[in-house]
């Protein structure tokens, strides 16, 4: 099934560490990079590394360095002219050997402020212009399952003309000029990784299958920050559960709301639901039942559920694991997609347009909501 992703959320799911891939249309203050992923029992080091270039020559802007060596830390830095300057050696460990984590690196006008858990971790000051950061590099003891990059406020990426590559039309999978994943922005057609990088070895699935996309699935994917409409506004990191937000202006075509979170162990049920406040009717409601296996849809006016809607193939919320979730509007229906996939669509039953809460509720941890 092709993934079309919803404007301005270009994630990389399952890179194939070492992985190296750009940004287009660079980085400003107020951008974000999300990045989930797992370190193993036996980790000695991981590095993120935000490049000033493609390659693995250019200027660093930020490295960001794990080391756990018996005296754990974590060393920031920066590579100018083929130079490391000064470490900064932070000598509290975030991450915890075999488990999973998040970590955001809030670009602010200080420096990079690094977010690890929800937790604030150090901020790190600029030593080059943000600017000139054109990639992002992951190497070491870690495995990603995704990178997303968040736009800050405005109503396109950084950079961005707002509507793909210049003078291309988007491949699926994000990459500009590319039909089907495959292909260069000049229209070569070079192959092209599972939503990955072209040459296919460093983006989305590793050439054998086996460490990159989970082989057989249609992840689609793409680049963070690729040139679409961006998301407006900030994203909400960590916020407690229940939870209920107005959604700023309503709900309209194209309008869309991501929410990713943690589906707990032991948990049994949770529920998404978008709201008229006015009358307390529940426009769309989506229920994840974890131990069925199973993911309810339905609607609430004037009091009163509506039909049931469970049909599908399977639940991709699994305890214990990640889950990002977009939910989009249109001008019939709601599309929802869960990890990179189209999971089911539900027509409107009332009117969209006076849609102006979200609420959640139940058994589920949320990592950040952005509307």
């Amino acid at each position: 099934m092709t993934f079309v992703a919803p404007p301005g959320y270009q994630p990389v799911y399952n890179p194939c560490i070492p992985y190296l891939g750009p940004i287009y249309g660079g980085i400003r203050v107020g951008v974000s990079i999300y990045i989930q992923g797992s370190v193993p029992e036996n980790i000695t080091r991981f590095r993120i590394n935000l490049l000033c270039g493609e390659s693995d020559s250019s200027d660093v802007a930020l490295h960001f360095n794990p080391r756990f060596d018996g005296w754990d830390k974590v060393v920031f830095n920066s590579r100018k002219d083929g130079s490391w300057m000064s470490e900064e050696k932070i000598r509290r460990m975030p991450f915890s050997k075999g488990e999973s984590f998040e970590l955001v690196i809030m670009i602010t006008s200080e420096g990079f402020q690094t977010k690890v858990d929800g937790k604030d971790f150090f901020l790190f000051p600029h030593r080059l212009p943000v600017e000139q950061i054109r990639a992002i590099q992951v190497a070491g003891d870690v495995s990603i399952q995704t990178i997303n990059i968040i736009g800050g406020g405005g109503g396109e990426f950084p950079g961005g003309t707002g509507g793909g590559y210049p003078g291309c039309s988007m491949g699926q999978g994000g990459y500009p000029g590319g039909s089907m994943g495959g292909g260069y922005p000049d229209g070569t057609g070079g192959g092209m990784g599972q939503g990955g990088y072209p040459g296919g070895h460093m983006g989305g699935g590793c050439p054998d299958s086996l460490g990159g996309g989970k082989p057989g699935s249609n992840m689609g994917g793409g680049f963070p920050g690729s040139h679409l409409p961006g998301m407006g506004g900030q994203p909400l990191y960590n916020p407690p559960v229940p939870f209920a937000a107005l959604i700023p202006g309503g709900m309209y075509p194209k309008r869309t709301i991501i929410v990713r979170g943690l589906v707990p162990c032991g948990a049994k049920r949770m529920g998404f639901n978008l709201v008229v406040s006015r009358t307390q009717d529940i426009a769309f409601h989506m229920n994840p039942r974890v131990k069925e296996g199973v993911v309810v849809r339905n609607a609430r006016t004037g009091g009163r559920w509506g039909n049931e809607e469970r049909e599908l193939s399977g639940s991709p919320f699994v305890e214990g694991q990640y889950f990002d979730m977009s939910i989009r509007c249109g001008n019939q229906r709601f599309k929802a997609f869960v990890n990179g996939q189209h999971l089911f669509d539900f027509f409107h039953r009332t009117n969209f347009s006076e849609i102006d809460k979200l609420e959640i509720d139940g058994d589920v941890q949320i990592s950040y909501v952005h509307f």
